[in-house]
C-alpha cells in the first residue's frame, strides 16, 4: 500500500504542478521518498537508470533538433505549402495537416509535432478566416495524429525507445514490423477524424490572406541542411542498427551538429540567425529528472505486486490464442496508459511481459502491442501523457480553450477503431514479416 500511495502521490503532483512545481521536482521527490521509506534501494535505482538513460537522452536531442529546425522556419514552410497545394479546399487541406503531422510525428516523435504544428496551424487557420469548428477540427486532428503516427520507428515516440531497448529491438528490426502497422493506424485516423468532422469542414477557403512559404525561412543555411541531415540520421539509424550504438550518441551527433551550424561557428561574419538561448532552454531537460524518478516510483510499484497482478492477467490473455494476445494486450495496456500515464504504463507493461512464460511469436506480439497501446492509449484521457497536457495548455494560452469533458467525449469515440486496427495489422503482419526476414 506505501509503493501505491508514494505513486499516486507523485502521478497528482506531476499532472497538477502545484504552484508551477516542476516535473521533474516531482518525480524526483517521490523517487527519494520511496529509497528512505525502502520501497527501493540504489540497486533498483541503478536498475532502473539502465533502462531508461538512452530513451531520455534520445527525446531531448529530438526536440533540440525539431526546435532549431521550428526556429529556421522549416515547419511553418511546410504548412504554409500544403495551404497553398490543397487550392482553397478545406478537406484536402484537412487530409493534407493530417498527412504533414504524421510525418513530423515519425521523425521527430509525437510531442514535436503536437507542440510545434499546432501554433502553425492555428496560425494559418486564423489568416484563411477558419474558426469555430472547423477550427477545432484541425486542431484535435493535428493532436490526435500526433500520436496515432507515433509507430513506425523507434525514436517516434519516448516509450517506443524504452521498450525496444528493454527487449533489445533494432532500429530495422522494429522498423520491418511497425512501420506497416503505422500505416494502417495513419489510414485509421484520417478515416475517422474526417467521419468525425465532416459536417464542421466548410467547401472552399480563400489562400489571398497567405504569406508566402519562402517567407517563412528564417535561416537558410539550417533549412537547407534539415533535409540531407535528417537523411544521413536516418541512414545511421539503420546502418548502425548491428552494432548497438545509442541512440542518444547518434541523434545527439545531428543535434550537437546542427546547433553549431546555427549558431554559426567557424562563420566569424556572419551572426545566428535563430535565438538559440531560449531553443536551448525550452528543451524538455527536466524529462532527463521525471524519467528517472518517475520510472523510480513505478519500479517499486511494480516490486510491490503490480507487476505480478499485470503478468497474470497478460498470461491469461496469451493462452487465449495469438489474437487475443494481441487486441487483449494493446487494449490493457491502453487503458492502463490512459489512468495511470503512459510512461509508468510502459515500464510496467515492459516488466510484466519479461514475466509471462509464451513462445516466442507470442511475445512479440505481446511486445509490439503494449508500444501500440501505450502510444495511443493516451489519446483517451488528457492525463495520458504529459505532452497532452502541455498541448492543451498551448491551445488554452492561443484561445482555443479544450476542457477534459470535451476532451474526453472526442477521445473516448476516436481511438478505438484506430487502436483495433493497428492491433490487427500487427497480429496480421508480424508473423508475415518473420518470415521476410528470415526468422
Amino acid at each position: 500500500m506505501l509503493a501505491l500511495a508514494i505513486f499516486v502521490a507523485t502521478l497528482a503532483l506531476v499532472l497538477i504542478q502545484p504552484r508551477g512545481l516542476g516535473i521533474g521536482w516531482s518525480a524526483m521527490g517521490g523517487a527519494a521518498l520511496a529509497w528512505a521509506t525502502g520501497v527501493v534501494n540504489l540497486a533498483d535505482v541503478a536498475t532502473v537508470w539502465g533502462i531508461v538513460w538512452d530513451a531520455t537522452f534520445t527525446f531531448v536531442a529530438l526536440i533540440l533538433i525539431s526546435l532549431i529546425l521550428d526556429g529556421a522556419g522549416c515547419f511553418a514552410w511546410a504548412a504554409l505549402h500544403i495551404a497553398r497545394l490543397a487550392g482553397g479546399r478545406t478537406r484536402v487541406l484537412f487530409v493534407y495537416v493530417v498527412l504533414l503531422g504524421a510525418l513530423i510525428a515519425a521523425i521527430f516523435a509525437n510531442d514535436g509535432a503536437a507542440l510545434l504544428l499546432t501554433p502553425i496551424v492555428v496560425a494559418i487557420l486564423a489568416r484563411l478566416g477558419l474558426a469555430g469548428p472547423t477550427a477545432l477540427a484541425f486542431i484535435i486532428a493535428t493532436g490526435f495524429i500526433a500520436d496515432t503516427a507515433s509507430l513506425p520507428l523507434t525514436i517516434s515516440n519516448l516509450v517506443n525507445i524504452v521498450t525496444a531497448n528493454y527487449f533489445g529491438i533494432g532500429f530495422d528490426r522494429y522498423a520491418l514490423i511497425m512501420a506497416p502497422v503505422a500505416l494502417v493506424s495513419i489510414a485509421a485516423t484520417l478515416g475517422v477524424l474526417i467521419v468525425f468532422f465532416a459536417r464542421d469542414l466548410p467547401n472552399r477557403y480563400t489562400t489571398d490572406a497567405l504569406a508566402e512559404p519562402a517567407a517563412a525561412i528564417v535561416d537558410r543555411q539550417v533549412f537547407y541542411l534539415a533535409g540531407p541531415l535528417l537523411v544521413v540520421l536516418l541512414a545511421a539509424l539503420f546502418g548502425l542498427a548491428a552494432y548497438d550504438v545509442p541512440f542518444s550518441i547518434v541523434i545527439g551527433s545531428v543535434a550537437g551538429l546542427l546547433l553549431l551550424v546555427a549558431a554559426r561557428v567557424g562563420q566569424a561574419r556572419e551572426r545566428p540567425r535563430i535565438a538559440l538561448k531560449p531553443v536551448v532552454a525550452n528543451a524538455p531537460w527536466p524529462i532527463v529528472w521525471f524519467s528517472l524518478g518517475m520510472y523510480i516510483v513505478v519500479y517499486g510499484l511494480g516490486q510491490a505486486g503490480l507487476t505480478a497482478h499485470a503478468a497474470g492477467v497478460l498470461a491469461w490473455l496469451a493462452g487465449q490464442g495469438h489474437f487475443i494476445a494481441t487486441v487483449g494486450t494493446g487494449f490493457v495496456v491502453a487503458a492502463t496508459a490512459a489512468v495511470m500515464n503512459n510512461m509508468p504504463a510502459t515500464l510496467v507493461a515492459s516488466l510484466a511481459i519479461d514475466q509471462v512464460p509464451v513462445d516466442a511469436l507470442t511475445r512479440e506480439l505481446m511486445i509490439h502491442a503494449s508500444i501500440i497501446g501505450n502510444d495511443l492509449g493516451p489519446k483517451f484521457t488528457p492525463i495520458g501523457s504529459l505532452a497532452t497536457l502541455l498541448w492543451l495548455h498551448v491551445l488554452a494560452g492561443k484561445g482555443h480553450a479544450i476542457g477534459w469533458g470535451q476532451y474526453m467525449k472526442i477521445g473516448l469515440i476516436l481511438t478505438p477503431p484506430v487502436l483495433l486496427a493497428a492491433l490487427v495489422a500487427l497480429w496480421a503482419w508480424l508473423p508475415v514479416a518473420n518470415r521476410l526476414a528470415g526468422g
